[in-house]
């Protein structure tokens, strides 16, 4: 116990040095925190989104994402009512949604372009989270038979045909015996999901719609979403077991624009947090490298009288670990003020390439985060001071004590 207590004195020894790399090793850390917990947060949000767009588990025909389909729903789901009974009689799941995706030509009368078009449940709308991104109007509702079908556009879609909500419009696609067919429906919302490329292109219909336009009841897929994430692992080898014949995938095999900022987070960050790493252990081994020069003869008389060497190392390695914990508590308690300074602030970051909305900069301040920082750095700190001592413990007793 004598020794943590010596080493902490130790550091009073030359206060400015030791400020000096406490400030160093404060602002890496808070660097280090505030890039992962932005980098977490983004990760978190796409990943949420990703799950509500596609559900936790995708059910489709085994061939339906990689055979180019002849003609529409080829590879689609038949009897899926059947299908989607059968899940929702396991307690894991808490909503399983079918949809349809098509494509082909809309138009006001006077100009037609291509759509993309995707016939979805009602419930859907809610758990794909489109309240967020409707603009104008209102979203899909129940309508009686007599009713045009109602559809939803991506704003830019509808500013290129230069229509609002109330208007009505004409899809026209091929069905999936290869004859052509059209279907008035009526516009009563615009959405922006913040993708131009999507936005240009979406319309959004009811199922029963999309199944009248195409002629058919299949469906091209089941969203599945579970009660909890962590079932989806088990459960996606449980079905793919009891129906072979299918095609049982998770979200991640979808989620593609996640996958795609998760590497480049990982490399942009991981470059960033090695070098901050690097800084302070260079600022360590420059403070311990400084100190057992300047101690070298008390080194030398400690060792004269019968301390050994390997408890000088000890106090010489506690003290980095101090100078390195110590900064890293400072470091994360102003990470931690950051992370509630924006959550507050709700300061707003420039749309990411490829889309049009901007979101909040936010950083999630993580215990699991924290922790393996700080185990890192004074790791690394009591390394550096291992190597900055460890000629100067190896020189002998009187070489030290003559040591100018």
């Amino acid at each position: 116990m004598k020794w943590f207590y010596l080493a902490w004195l130790n550091l009073g020894r030359n206060r400015r040095r030791t400020l000096a790399s406490l400030v160093l090793t404060a602002v890496a850390v808070l660097a280090l925190m505030s890039s992962k917990g932005f980098a977490d947060y983004t990760l978190d949000a796409l990943r949420q989104a990703s799950i509500r767009e596609h559900g936790h588990l995708v059910i489709s025909h085994q061939h339906y994402f990689n055979q180019q389909e002849q003609q529409p729903l080829e590879w689609g789901l038949e009897n899926h009512q059947q299908l989607q009974q059968q899940l929702l009689a396991k307690p894991e799941v808490e909503q399983v949604l079918a949809s349809v995706r098509f494509d082909g030509l809309i138009s006001n009368g006077e100009k037609s372009t291509i759509f993309l078009a995707e016939g979805i449940e009602l419930a859907a709308q809610q758990l794909q989270g489109l309240q967020a991104s409707l603009r104008q109007g209102q979203l899909l509702s129940q309508i009686d038979a007599q009713a045009d079908p109602q559809v939803l556009l991506g704003q830019s879609l509808a500013h290129n045909l230069g229509v609002e909500v109330g208007d009505y419009l004409t899809l026209l696609s091929t069905t999936t015996s290869g004859a052509l067919n059209a279907l008035d429906v009526q516009l009563v919302g615009l959405v922006n999901t913040g993708i131009p490329d999507v936005d240009s292109r979406l319309v959004l219909t009811e199922l029963s719609a999309a199944q009248e336009l195409l002629l058919t009841d299949k469906v091209s897929k089941l969203a599945v979403y579970l009660s909890h994430e962590l079932l989806q692992q088990s459960s996606q080898q449980q079905w793919q077991a009891l129906w072979p014949e299918l095609q049982i995938g998770g979200w991640q095999d979808h989620a593609h624009y996640y996958h795609n900022v998760a590497g480049l987070y990982e490399r942009l960050f991981g470059v960033l947090g090695l070098i901050l790493m690097m800084m302070v252990v260079f600022a360590i081994f420059n403070t311990a490298s400084m100190s057992v020069m300047e101690r070298t003869r008390e080194i030398g008389t400690l060792a004269a009288m019968g301390t050994k060497k390997r408890e000088i190392l000890w106090l010489l390695l506690l003290e980095a670990g101090f100078l390195a914990a110590l900064g890293a508590l400072i470091g994360l308690a102003l990470a931690a003020m950051l992370s509630q300074g924006l959550h507050w602030a709700q300061i707003p970051m420039p749309p990411a390439p490829g889309q049009s909305e901007s979101y909040p900069l936010l950083s999630h301040w993580s215990f699991s985060t924290a922790l393996e920082t700080s185990l890192m750095l004074i790791i690394l700190a009591m390394l550096a001071a291992l190597i900055a001592s460890w000629n100067t413990l190896k020189k002998p007793i009187v070489e030290a004590l003559n040591h100018v």
